[in-house]
């Protein structure tokens, strides 16, 4: 359970904030006076501080400078009347997680204080390597001891106390986050604060807020100033997530602060300097994009000032089954059960399965069997369908069949296995579908088929290569087509 801490001196605010997380795994314990919030500091061990901008006898940033001295990592969210916006600002500059106006919104504050916990976890976690030792049932768990890995482990070494920009590449599920968070962790920046931002899950405009902040009255809705990302995490590291998926005129702005460490607010003229460490991450192929004509070049140079390269899961070999057991004993812990082994013919099931989600995916199949299981031991049949069937999500559908019915198969089938990257999962089957029918079309011509899709053959050669398209395979289907016709 996660505790939360409101310091104001309005009984009508603190009686506000314990209802909006009534009934929710969130506690929220309460002080009127400074001294009685800094005390709970260490009675409560807070994960989230409110804080009140105007507290009697003290200044809220005093308070947030004693707190900050006590936990430089504890997020605290200033609450602030509008007149008060200047003092709040001034509070995030110095390292305050975000502000919230009076009169409050339950929506606003149930959201930002699970931002905050989410960054709390997200700096305090430990990710540990295979080689260290620690108490796994309070940390993040690098797992696996294949090649590919060690290379990676290998690579965060190399990399992280030194203060240049990495670019993570890997297919999604493969725990690029959890890359990130173990270089900063082992980073010379542990001190200062870690934010993630996914450039794919927010609009351009309002990418562009978040990353660099905006002005009041800069656009419809900015109706106070915003402190951005890189503002607010001056000092220590910004996590990119999905960063092929930012617009041109995002990277233009992005590429002068990896060159300059300055910009501008949004809507603003007032050149604002900055010490962010950069670590980005992708699912696409920027060289393909650069090709293209969709990222920028000079912007790719910069990001890769090392690059770690993660496998998928089908590539890891024995990995598999280390985290089997892995998810299966922290799956145990997290739900109280009791679920000690796996059936051999299960387990042979989940070895022979590719992946397409990877780690990510494994780990939603392991907590569904452990829901399903009424025992201490995992069947078959408490494997979800995709698995048990070894469903080929991308596989041709035969001439005179239904692909919208297995486009929606495929969907659902995904749905039901947890996955967090639907969209991109959709867009491989489709892709990896189109590939092969036009193979098929052209007789295993890659030259036509490049012609026909409008790619180089290099370009081709490349997206049949990342999404294992076998051209044995595509011939002997349509082959298999041609003969049933």
């Amino acid at each position: 359970m996660s505790t939360v801490l409101v310091v104001d001196d309005d009984r009508g605010v603190r009686y506000f904030i314990q209802e909006a997380f009534k009934g929710s795994d969130i506690q929220v314990v309460e002080a009127k006076t400074a001294d009685d919030g800094l005390q709970l500091l260490d009675s409560a061990s807070p994960d989230v501080v409110l804080l009140d901008v105007m507290l009697p006898k003290s200044s809220g940033l005093e308070v947030f400078e004693r707190i900050r001295q006590h936990d430089s990592k504890l997020p605290v969210i200033f609450i602030t009347a509008c007149g008060d916006s200047e003092t709040a600002i001034e509070a995030m500059k110095g390292g305050a997680y975000d502000y919230l106006y009076k009169p409050l919104d339950v929506s606003q504050v149930r959201h930002c204080v699970e931002k905050a916990l989410t960054m709390r976890r997200l700096m305090n976690v430990p990710v540990l390597l295979p080689t260290n030792t620690g108490d796994a049932s309070v940390s993040d768990v690098l797992v696996g001891r294949s090649v590919p890995m060690l290379e990676v482990y290998k690579s965060i070494g190399r990399v992280a106390s030194q203060d240049v920009t990495v670019l993570i590449q890997g297919e999604s599920g493969t725990g690029k986050e959890l890359i990130a968070r173990a270089i900063y962790q082992h980073s010379q920046r542990v001190k200062g604060p870690f934010l993630a931002v996914n450039c794919a899950a927010i609009h351009e405009t309002l990418l562009e807020s978040e990353l660099f902040g905006h002005e009041k009255g800069s656009f419809t809705g900015a109706d106070q100033r915003r402190i951005g990302k890189f503002e607010h995490c001056s000092g220590g590291t910004l996590f990119l997530d999905e960063i092929g998926d930012m617009s041109v005129m995002v990277q233009s702005k992005l590429l002068r602060i990896l060159q300059e460490q300055r910009f501008e607010r949004v809507g603003g003229n007032t050149t604002i300097e900055t010490d962010t460490r950069v670590i980005a991450a992708t699912n696409r192929h920027l060289n393909e994009m650069v090709a293209e004509g969709k990222f920028r070049e000079d912007l790719l140079y910069r990001l890769n000032g090392f690059t770690i390269e993660l496998p998928p899961l089908r590539e890891r070999g024995a990995d598999v089954q280390l985290l089997i057991e892995h998810f299966l004993v922290a799956t145990n812990r997290k739900m109280e059960k009791d679920v000690r082994t796996i059936a051999p013919d299960a387990m042979d099931l989940l070895l022979a399965y590719s992946w397409p989600g990877n780690v990510r995916e494994l780990q939603s199949v392991i907590k569904q069997a452990v829901l399903q299981t009424t025992g201490p031991v995992i069947m078959p049949e408490f494997l979800p369908k995709s698995v048990r069937s070894q469903h080929e999500p991308a596989a041709i559908v035969p001439t005179g069949t239904s692909q919208t019915s297995e486009l929606e198969a495929f969907i659902d089938e995904r749905m039901a296995a947890g996955t967090q990257d639907l969209y991109a999962d959709s867009l491989q089957m489709m892709e990896r579908c189109l590939l092969k029918r036009v193979l098929m079309r052209t007789e295993g011509n890659q030259s036509k088929a490049a012609k026909i899709l409008g790619i180089t053959r290099a370009s081709l050669r490349h997206k049949l290569q990342s999404l294992h398209i076998s051209m044995a395979h595509v011939v002997s289907i349509g082959d298999s087509a041609n003969g049933s016709s």
